[in-house]
């Protein structure tokens, strides 16, 4: 998938890359991450500890496993963390446009960054929000 504009993952694309147990979002996952490492793409610290916490979590993989494919993240991609301003930029998000409190840290997030587009199955696909416009890789 070739993304104009620089963009961000969420989390789920990286659960998918790893899980076993849903082999056909794996494969897109893992082909998203590989063309997107040669892109303008980003990673959010929240995204990376998201993605610890739930493959430890849900036994998808070990913490020694995460830990690596973090670290392996961390060399392809430039990672973006969040501060106090995209705090208040999610919390206000939450209340003005009924995001989850976590999609709505990962959006101000992004738009701190300078992202166009999230690439994310669990947020709205087409919405946009800020300027920024949500994409399902998996659709």
């Amino acid at each position: 998938m070739i993304v104009e504009g620089r963009f961000t993952l969420d989390t789920n694309i990286l659960i998918y890359a790893v899980d076993l147990d849903a082999p056909q979002k794996r494969a897109i996952a893992q082909d998203v991450i590989m063309k997107s490492a040669s892109q303008d793409a980003w990673l959010t610290v929240q995204a990376l500890g998201e993605f610890f916490h739930s493959v430890t979590r849900k036994s998808i993989a070990s913490a020694d496993a995460a830990i690596a494919y973090t670290t392996a993240w961390q060399k392809l991609f430039q990672i973006a963390a969040t501060d106090l301003t995209a705090y208040n930029a999610a919390t206000e998000a939450v209340r003005d446009h009924g995001l989850s409190f976590w999609d709505a840290m990962l959006w101000a997030t992004a738009k701190q960054a300078g992202c166009a587009r999230i690439l994310s199955e669990n947020l709205q696909a087409g919405r946009k929000l800020g300027g920024i416009e949500i994409v399902n890789p998996f659709a």
